[in-house]
């Protein structure tokens, strides 16, 4: 086996690893067991600290996808790559549109700091903007980011495949756990909105 090759399987398992503790932090099972052994108060800090933890530990994937050696697969070409980056551009320019549809400092975990413990509560329900296209924005904007990179090696297509994966398996069990928060409202709008790829034309 090649030493590409070998590096490649090595992000991957990396990345699910990653993915697993990723998935684990953000269950409803999770937070409840949080609360439980350290109290009420978790609710005010549990969204922040989960950004925290999930960003730092994303950096060993990054390092391991940059690092290692990889063969290089191909390098879009001029005038093409100028395409693919004003792409890329509009995309990061939607994940901070999307973000802040739903509140960047509530995203972050920022506002759950200042509420009462009590009184804490899901995020609420958007259906609007870019959420009224695809159940999932965050996530098609981050496909878009990864799949146009000028430059595609070994180790960066083993990460895009691990990332897409964990999309769109991820989406499943943020849809279950929304079910749980939001019910049929939820429910109603999964049936009309489509989860990843936007219809070209509404459904009258």
């Amino acid at each position: 086996m090649t030493d590409w090759l070998d590096n490649a399987l090595i992000i991957l398992l990396v990345f699910a690893v990653y993915a697993v503790l990723h998935s684990l932090m953000a269950s409803l099972r999770a937070k409840a067991l949080a609360e439980q052994w350290f109290g009420i108060n978790t609710r005010r800090w549990y969204r922040l600290g989960f950004v925290v933890i999930v960003t730092i530990t994303f950096l060993p994937v990054l390092g391991f996808t940059v690092l290692l050696p990889a063969k290089t697969l191909y390098i879009i070409p001029v005038p093409w790559v100028i395409g693919t980056i004003l792409l890329q551009i509009l995309a990061v320019m939607g994940v901070l549109i999307v973000v802040g549809q739903t509140g960047a400092s509530r995203f972050l975990g920022f506002d759950q700091l200042s509420e009462p413990a009590e009184r804490a509560h899901p995020p609420d329900f958007v259906a609007y903007g870019w959420y009224a296209h695809v159940r999932h924005p965050l996530y098609l904007f981050g496909l878009v980011i990864l799949w146009l990179m000028p430059l595609m090696t070994t180790n960066i297509l083993a990460l895009n495949l691990g990332v897409t994966a964990y999309f769109l398996v991820g989406s499943i069990f943020e849809e279950n756990k929304l079910l749980h928060e939001f019910g049929d409202v939820y429910h109603r709008y999964r049936q009309t909105v489509p989860r990843l790829i936007p219809r070209l034309k509404r459904q009258q």
